[in-house]
């Protein structure tokens, strides 16, 4: 550890802490301008110049909203198609019809866990929002049910995507810590599902039926009607079948799985391989999403066009302060990540003597918690056990790139773009989203720790 090193932990700290400042004391700051003003602040404390200060806002915000901001913007759209047909209103009488009040966080837990296995947290959750909305309205009706229903209903989906995320291959951060150490798919991705189901479980279904009580948020109303109130029939004729509305809302996840699996058996440069890529793409699955919705649920029933232009154009109003919040959390995240404190956390933890497994957990735990980004973390934890990894023929792989995955998950907060999604998603204060997504996502990634742990003893695959 070196004086510089010092230095950049204690602004990345101290940044967080300004940031919390702003937003929740009496100044009251909007998140947007908070994040900007604390971005710009770490620049010139770690003594950026001016010009690469503007030049990496712009590279960060840009970068967040070319990978997430169009993305969750077509699912908005794809929300307000299958509201306005009636589908997930179908699909939330239909849960709640089959499960009671104490099952519904399970049944959440499952079809979050299904939509999961191939999407990103934020394509998940976007996609999941409307379901959300519309079950946890439902619940809220009951005289009986007492908190948050919203809460009771989206953290069991919070920590399944969460899980799934971090854990589970074909998801980025599983495949580059695998690349990096150079194991293999088949044994990681099983270790991934074995340790994703009790992370859920506690970090979903039980955390939130302990909080959900305790907790009064509601999302704000436009966002609600958006998700949750079917607009008059735009034909003649009776609603679209149920399964014709799933199969509009999984398209994207069916494109982005069958991605996952032509990359795990198709060679590299297969015509076939480079197709699916191109379709499971996010942005290109979501917008086939929306072309196929609008095609299958309005233009083949004679909807009137211009009145769903008038829709989707109205979809995107309540999110787009949800989306530049969002990209001023990408600014804040690149702005930590140039000023290199990734490279002090790397300093520090070269000093700790932990067994590889837990040592990679704590290293990508503390690139991501420090810097915004859980890449960042699996990338440099993988980067820096590999050597370690090709010299202990002893080391279980798998593992290892499993322990990293659920290490780079612990505490999303206030520089992750996740955190800002799910925070403005539901209407949340600092301290609620904390006691949510940042919570949810310790719990998952400290279980998983937990079940990587016990494999290592009693289970091994490789």
């Amino acid at each position: 550890m070196t004086p510089l090193d010092t230095q950049l932990l204690l602004t990345a700290l101290a940044s967080v802490l300004l940031l919390v400042a702003l937003i929740v004391s009496r100044i009251k700051m909007h998140p947007l301008l908070a994040l900007l003003v604390v971005s710009v602040g770490v620049g010139f404390a770690t003594g950026m110049a001016p010009a690469h200060i503007v030049k990496e806002l712009g590279n960060g915000a840009g970068k967040t909203l070319g990978s997430v901001g169009v993305v969750i913007a077509l699912g908005a759209m794809l929300g307000k198609i299958l509201a306005d047909a009636g589908i997930t209103e179908q699909i939330a009488a239909a849960i709640l019809k089959h499960a009671s009040t104490r099952m519904v966080p399970w049944a959440m837990t499952l079809v979050a866990f299904i939509v999961g296995i191939p999407m990103f947290f934020e394509v998940g959750l976007v996609v999941m929002l409307p379901l959300i909305f519309s079950v946890a309205q439902k619940l809220e009706g009951q005289a009986r049910f007492k908190g948050s229903a919203y809460v009771y209903v989206g953290v069991p989906v919070i920590s399944a995507l969460a899980a799934m995320h971090g854990m589970v291959p074909p998801h980025p951060g599983p495949l580059t810590a695998i690349a990096t150490l150079k194991t293999t798919v088949g044994p990681t991705m099983l270790y991934g599902f074995l340790a994703a189901i009790p992370a859920m479980v506690l970090g979903g279904p039980l955390y939130g039926a302990f909080i959900a009580p305790r907790m009064t948020t509601k999302p704000d109303q436009g966002l609600l009607d958006q998700f949750t109130i079917a607009a008059p029939a735009t034909t003649g004729h009776s609603r679209p079948s149920v399964a014709l509305g799933v199969l509009a809302a999984l398209l994207p996840a069916i494109l982005m799985l069958v991605h996952a699996v032509a990359e795990m058996l198709l060679p590299k440069d297969s015509a076939a391989l480079q197709a699916a890529s191109f379709l499971g793409n996010p942005l290109i699955a979501m917008l086939l999403g929306v072309l196929f919705a609008i095609v299958a649920l309005v233009l083949v029933r004679g909807g009137d066009m211009e009145k769903l232009r008038d829709a989707l154009g109205a979809s995107l109003k309540p999110i787009a302060s949800i989306i530049m919040i969002i990209a001023g959390g990408g600014a804040f995240q690149q702005m930590l990540t140039s000023a290199k404190v990734g490279d002090a956390i790397v300093h520090l933890t070269q000093q700790f003597a932990l067994p590889p497994l837990i040592l990679g957990w704590l290293i990508a735990m503390l690139l991501s918690v420090s810097t915004g980004s859980a890449t960042v973390g699996i990338v440099g934890a993988a980067g820096l056990l590999a050597p370690l990894a090709g010299a202990d023929p002893s080391l279980n792989l798998p593992l290892l790139a499993l322990s990293i995955g659920c290490g780079s998950l612990f505490f999303n907060y206030a520089n992750h773009a996740g955190f800002w999604m799910v925070k403005e998603s539901f209407g949340m204060t600092m301290g609620e989203a904390t006691k949510t997504i940042s919570v949810v996502q310790s719990i998952v990634a400290v279980v998983g720790l937990v079940m990587v742990l016990f494999f290592n003893a009693v289970a091994p695959l490789a």
